[in-house]
This record gives structure tokens, sequence and C-alpha cells, in this order.
């Protein structure tokens, strides 16, 4: 059985009266792009910060490529890349020099470090502004700059907060393909973002957590399954009476009934055919109706039913 690239047993840690962390477990095996995802508050950046070692735990253990973390893991902690969602790089330093500096952090050698840091270069696409300072930059070229001085060392594991907060949509589709490129290559990733398309797109396994605890974890497709939604049908519509509403309330596998403004929205749990039973109620009361839509449910629903609450609350 492979070894987990990061195991997390039985964590707490608590500030005060707060409990951030509270029994938490986790394990990241490698080769994933795992998503963890929380509202604010829910211990996404308590987790990472032990995860790093960068807080003190009240209890449990952290294994990081099967060793236990310490402060003083550096032998581990050269092999990890970090981008946090705060951009952290040098105003007095241009775009080569910001990525040299971090680069070098963890490569001595001045020969390999140079290979190391062209590839950054090349692999975030900065090559025409490498000898731009910081403030001359883009929101998304800035972003861009973050990830390579996060990862021009090639570590093994890659922790990436929210890295495409408030970037234009063509940065923001150069780092989600960076960041496949990287998995691609060997690279174990956990990402945690507010955008749900990023994470369904990107993300092998999910953890849903909220106040310090791990809610759920599994596939898009195993979390989609542990909720009682299976299907939306929307349809636009002129009048339906009380009796009518009650009808269609009764069909297999309905659970809820809303119609306003012209829309009727049912949810079904489970169940195929919901879309023609439905259709079939409206013809047979020689009911006209227009545009008619059926959703499967996103992962934004998941994590609504899972938490009670929206992943930006």
């Amino acid at each position: 059985m492979p070894t987990p690239v990061v195991k997390v047993e039985n964590l707490v840690k608590r500030y005060k009266e707060l409990v951030a962390l509270d029994h938490f477990n986790l394990e990241i095996m490698e080769g994933e792009i795992f998503g963890l995802l929380g509202p604010n508050g829910s211990g996404k950046t308590t987790t990472i910060n032990c995860i790093l070692s960068l807080l003190d735990y009240d209890k449990g253990c952290i294994e990081v490529f099967g060793k236990e973390m310490h402060p003083d893991s550096y032998d581990l902690k050269r092999r990890i890349g970090v981008v946090m969602q705060d951009v952290a790089v040098f105003e007095e330093l241009t775009v080569y020099e910001n990525i040299d500096y971090f680069c070098g952090l963890y490569i001595k050698d001045r020969h390999l470090r140079k290979t190391y840091v062209e590839d950054a270069i090349k692999f975030v696409e900065l090559t025409d502004f490498r000898k731009f300072y910081p403030k001359k930059l883009s929101g998304g070229l800035l972003r861009r700059l973050n990830i390579a001085c996060g990862i021009a060392h090639k570590p093994k594991l890659i922790i990436l907060d929210e890295p495409t907060v408030a970037v234009d949509p063509q940065s923001r589709n150069k780092i989600l393909e960076g960041i496949e490129e990287l998995n691609r290559q060997g690279a174990t990733i956990i990402y945690t973002s507010h955008y749900m398309e990023e994470v369904e797109q990107l993300c092998t396994r999910i953890a849903i957590m909220d106040k310090g605890k791990n809610l759920a974890i599994g596939t898009t497709e195993e979390l989609k399954r542990m909720i009682k939604k299976s299907e939306i049908i929307s349809i636009d519509i002129l009048d339906l009476t009380e009796e009518q509403l009650k009808d269609l309330r009764q069909l297999r596998h309905v659970y809820e009934v809303t119609f306003e403004n012209h829309c009727l929205k049912i949810l079904c749990d489970g169940g195929k055919h919901n879309l023609l039973r439905v259709l079939d109620y409206l013809q047979s009361r020689e009911l006209s109706f227009g545009r008619v839509y059926s959703e499967l449910p996103t992962l934004n629903d998941v994590f609504l039913e899972i938490t009670g609450k929206e992943l930006r609350d």
C-alpha cells in the first residue's frame, strides 16, 4: 500500500477558548490534486500551517513523506512549495531576482539554480517580464510571479491557497493549466479555493471541512451522491393552481416544489425519468410551458447541504 504524502491524525488546535481543529484527520496520496474546501473560519489555513509546522498544536500527529513533521524538519521542507493567498514578493527585486532569491533558499548550486529559475519563468510565461519590478505587473502577472517563487525549487508537494483570487480570466486559465501540468510532472498538490468550478475541474479528491472538522471526503461524484438532491428541474410556466402544485409534490422522487415569478422548480432525490414524469403531468393537464432545464447537483449544492452555508459566508 502506498505511503500517504501527507497524513494528519487526530489533530487538535486551540486558541484559548476557540477549538480551531477538532480531532481532524486527513490522508493525501502521492499524485493527487487534493481540494480543501471550507467557509471562512473553518480551519483550512490553520490546517495548512500545522502541516508546515508553522504552528504548535495541542494534540495529534502529522507526517509528511512518511516522516513526522517538526519545525526543524528542513529535509522535508525542501520538498514542499507554498503559494499563499497574499502575494509575498520583494518590491525592490525584479521578476528574475525574486524567483532566484526564493529558489536560492533551497538550491545552493548556482548553475542548477539558474536552470531552475529559467524553467520557472518559462513555466509561468513571464519571459517578457523578467526585468520588470512587481509594481509594474498586473494582478494576474503578479499571481504568476507568486506561483513561480513557490515552485521554482521543483517541490514534490505544493500547497496552493486561493491562487486565482482577483485575477483576470486569461491569467486564471493559465494558472489552472499550470497546476495540471505540475501534477503531470509528478507533484502532489493541496488546493484551496472559493471557486467551485475550479475544484470540480482540477481535484481528484475533495475534503469539506467546517468548525475544525472533516465533514466529508471523496471524489466530486462521491460527494454528490451523499446529498439528497439528485436533480433540479426548472420550467417556465405562466400559472399553476395550488391543486396542481400538490399533484406535482406527489410524483415519485419529488421532495420539494416551488413556484415563483412564473418559474416552477422541482427538486428530486434520485430515480430516473423524473423530467419525463413532470412533463407528462403538465401535458395531461394541457398546461402550456416554455423553457425546460434539468440540472444535476453541483459541488456548491453539496457544500451548502453538508455545511448549511455558502462557501463565501
